[in-house]
């Protein structure tokens, strides 16, 4: 899958980039629970065995460690698993954040606390996201985790 920043994507991903580490978090958090029902088939070996590689990184983690890990990868922090990711295509980066996704449903990857609110600031950000079709929140999806690292 080919993507560009559109302008229906582009004011949601400058939004999402103002937002501190752990909402960026958050929101790409509840962006998978938004998708999954609709990601289907599974993506090309090319695209999975890359991002299941970097994934299974994260699970030798504490969960300390793996929250850590993923606030690295959206600050760019030179270490090894920020390098790795940023060796992937977009595609690869974007299941990796899909694995992550499924690792916090399945408990092997630290969760999002139960109580966690958003900050009322998403608002706006959310209304955004909304507002796009299918297509367009997996092409902001893409844009957005090809931004980080």
């Amino acid at each position: 899958m080919t993507y560009t920043i559109d302008e229906a994507t582009k004011p949601a991903l400058e939004s999402l980039q103002r937002f501190d580490v752990d909402t960026q978090l958050a929101l790409l958090w509840f962006g998978y629970l938004d998708l999954k029902e609709q990601l289907k088939p599974a993506p090309p070996q090319s695209v999975e065995v890359p991002a299941k590689t970097l994934f299974d990184k994260f699970l030798d983690l504490s969960p300390e460690e793996q929250l850590q890990a993923q606030r690295d990868i959206i600050n760019g922090a030179a270490n090894d698993i920020s390098q790795a990711y940023n060796a992937l295509s977009p595609n690869a980066k974007l299941d990796v954040w899909f694995l992550l996704a499924q690792g916090m449903e399945d408990g092997s990857i630290i969760q999002v606390p139960s109580d966690y609110q958003l900050p009322g600031e998403t608002d706006e950000f959310v209304a955004l996201i909304k507002k796009l079709e299918f297509e367009q929140r997996i092409n902001f999806m893409l844009s957005a985790v090809q931004a980080m690292g």
